[in-house]
C-alpha cells in the first residue's frame, strides 16, 4: 500500500516558514459512521473555545523538574476526570507512566488529558524523533451501541465532552470507526482509504500515537506495527506557544490502559530515548547551543 496516499501535504513557505497545516484530497464525511455528537454539543464547544482561549506554554515549575530528573517519564499520567461515570486509575505499586481508564454504560463522549505535555513549547525541539505513547484497549461497548475510544493531542482548555480532534488545536485517531480528525468535528476522514484497518475489532489491541518534532508529523500503530502518517504540519505554525498533551477519549463503557513510558511500549522504537516523554523538557528552548542532557534514572 502506498503511503503517500495516506499523507497530508506539507510545503515549507519561501520565508522559511513552517507550513499552516492543510488537509490534503480526502474524502471527507459529514457524518460518523458509527456514532455522531449532538449540534447541541457542538455549539456548546464553540462557545467554550470563545470563551476560553489557549493557554500560552509555560515553563515547568523547578519541582515538576526535579521529579522529572529522578523518575523521567514515570511522571506522565492521564488526569482524573471530574464525573462520576469516568474513573481514572493509577497502578498501585507506585511506578507512574501508566494509567487505567475506566467509564460506565452511560458515559457520554468525554476527553481526559495528561498531568504534563508532552509536546512543550517552552523547551528545546530536537531534530530527531519526537514523543510516542500508547494505549490497551481492554473493553469497548460495541461501537453500533455507542462505544468509542480515541486517541491523539489536544491543548488546554479543551471541552470535556469533546473527542480528541473535534475541536481547536486536537487531533485524534477514532476507534469506532478508524476515522482521523484534526479540528474536524464532523465526520471526520478514513484514516484507511483504500482498504480496511488491520484488524476487525480494537478489543484486546494496542493502539499507538506518535508525533516528530521536526516535521509535525503524526502517526499511529496497531500492535506495535507503524501505519502510514496521518498528519503533517500540524503545530509547526504556534508550537512555541503552545503545549500539548496526549488526549484519551472515551463514550459508553470502555477499559483502556495508557501507557505514557512507565514500561515498555510495543512499539520496540518507542522504547528508544528518542520517543521519550520526559526527553524535550530537559533542556529550555533557549539553550540549543548545549549539549543534551541524557536521562538521570538507570531504566530508559
Amino acid at each position: 500500500m502506498d503511503c503517500l496516499a495516506y499523507c497530508q501535504a506539507g510545503i515549507l513557505a519561501p520565508d522559511g516558514a513552517p507550513p499552516e497545516w492543510a488537509p490534503a484530497i480526502e474524502q471527507s464525511f459529514t457524518y460518523g459512521l458509527q456514532n455522531e455528537a449532538s449540534d447541541e454539543s457542538y455549539e456548546e464547544a464553540l462557545e467554550f473555545c470563545e470563551k476560553h482561549p489557549v493557554e500560552s506554554s509555560t515553563i515547568l515549575p523547578s519541582r515538576t523538574i526535579a521529579d522529572i530528573d529522578r523518575n523521567g517519564c514515570s511522571e506522565w499520567r492521564i488526569q482524573a476526570h471530574d464525573s462520576s461515570l469516568v474513573a481514572v486509575v493509577h497502578n498501585s505499586d507506585g511506578k507512574g507512566g501508566l494509567s487505567q481508564i475506566r467509564s460506565r454504560a452511560d458515559c457520554p463522549d468525554t476527553c481526559l488529558l495528561s498531568n504534563l505535555p508532552i509536546v512543550a513549547g517552552q523547551y528545546h525541539f530536537p531534530n530527531d524523533g519526537g514523543v510516542y505513547f500508547e494505549i490497551t484497549v481492554n473493553k469497548m461497548t460495541d461501537p453500533s451501541k455507542g462505544g468509542v475510544i480515541a486517541i491523539g493531542t489536544a491543548c488546554r482548555p479543551y471541552p470535556s465532552w469533546r473527542l480528541p480532534g473535534w475541536n481547536r488545536l486536537s487531533a485524534g485517531l477514532h476507534l469506532d470507526d478508524f476515522h482521523k480528525f484534526f479540528e474536524d468535528p464532523e465526520g471526520g476522514r478514513p484514516y484507511f482509504p483504500l482498504g480496511s484497518p488491520l484488524i476487525t475489532s480494537v478489543v484486546g489491541h494496542t493502539i499507538g500515537c506518535g508525533y516528530y518534532f521536526s516535521t509535525g508529523t503524526m502517526f499511529f500503530t496497531i500492535d506495535g506495527q507503524r501505519l502510514p502518517d496521518a498528519f503533517t504540519g500540524i503545530y509547526l505554525q504556534n508550537r512555541s506557544g503552545i503545549d500539548v498533551y496526549a488526549a484519551v477519549g472515551v463514550s459508553g463503557e470502555c477499559d483502556v490502559s495508557v501507557n505514557l513510558g512507565g514500561t515498555s511500549f510495543k512499539r520496540l522504537e518507542g522504547n528508544e530515548w528518542r520517543w521519550k516523554v520526559d526527553r524535550q523538557v530537559r533542556k529550555l528552548g533557549d539553550d540549543v547551543g548545549e549539549q543534551e542532557e541524557l536521562p538521570a534514572y538507570s531504566a530508559r
